[in-house]
């Protein structure tokens, strides 16, 4: 009831751009192109955690790029999943252009906290996939949503942890549901959330994605070993500037 309240008031009450505030519009041009003007590039967090695959996002944590994203996943302006899903899709076309074209694009998100996803009424990272999965589609690439990650034991709040902090308190948190890791083996796995700060979130779900296929781990995070078998990229819609800036040293 809460979800398609707010897309219905959405629709009939006056709305401002999420980034910077201009009125009668969810997303300006000028927000927009900061969103996905530019093209994705590979983001690398420092210290970087054992374990994580190649990431791609499309622009830098910051200023109209963060307020799209919170206001999408703590303001519930569900419009905003449609352009956060493009720079998610452009992520992922990034992310996996060397790896070949055998088998659909499976977007696995990363999962929120069951208390966090009733707080606000939705899964942020699970709607921007269905979006960036229903632009692949669009561009003729096959691509599902697949979630099959599930938190099997309760995490602290990260907003306060630094790296090693949200390392520990990951450490083995994540799993795949039962009988997940048969959809898994029949596709290109992509990791997929919204924000890479420290990077640990996602190297759990590689680990847990690489338990659940029997796979072991390469020394950039990449499942191994069993042709035909998934190999494991990620991507983001945004990641911290320190990630885009190491990269380009």
């Amino acid at each position: 009831m809460r979800e398609w309240w707010r897309e219905f008031s959405g629709l009939v009450l006056p709305v401002a751009c999420a980034g910077c505030g201009r009125p009668r519009t969810e997303l300006c041009p000028v927000c927009g192109s900061a969103l996905s003007g530019a093209a994705p590039r590979r983001v690398r967090p420092s210290p970087r955690p054992a374990g994580l695959p190649e990431v791609y996002a499309a622009a830098p944590y910051e200023n109209a790029v963060r307020a799209v994203l919170l206001a999408h996943k703590e303001r519930g302006a569900l419009g905003l999943a449609r352009p956060l899903g493009r720079a998610l899709a452009a992520s992922v076309r990034a992310g996996t252009g060397l790896m070949g074209a055998v088998g659909p694009l499976l977007l696995v998100p990363v999962p929120s906290a069951h208390s966090a996803t009733a707080a606000r009424g939705h899964d942020p990272v699970r709607r921007i996939a269905r979006s960036a999965a229903h632009e692949l589609r669009r561009a003729g690439c096959p691509a599902r949503v697949l979630p099959v990650l599930r938190q099997r034991r309760r995490v602290v709040d990260q907003s306060g942890l630094g790296a090693r902090g949200r390392r520990a308190n990951l450490a083995g948190a994540l799993e795949v549901a039962g009988g997940g890791e048969r959809l898994l083996a029949h596709g290109r796995v992509v990791l997929v959330d919204d924000l890479l700060t420290t990077g640990s979130t996602l190297a759990e779900a590689a680990r847990a994605v690489a338990e659940a296929l029997g796979s072991p781990r390469g020394s950039a995070g990449r499942a191994v070993g069993f042709p035909g078998r998934a190999v494991c990229a990620a991507a983001v819609v945004s990641a911290s500037p320190s990630a885009f800036e190491i990269n380009r040293n």
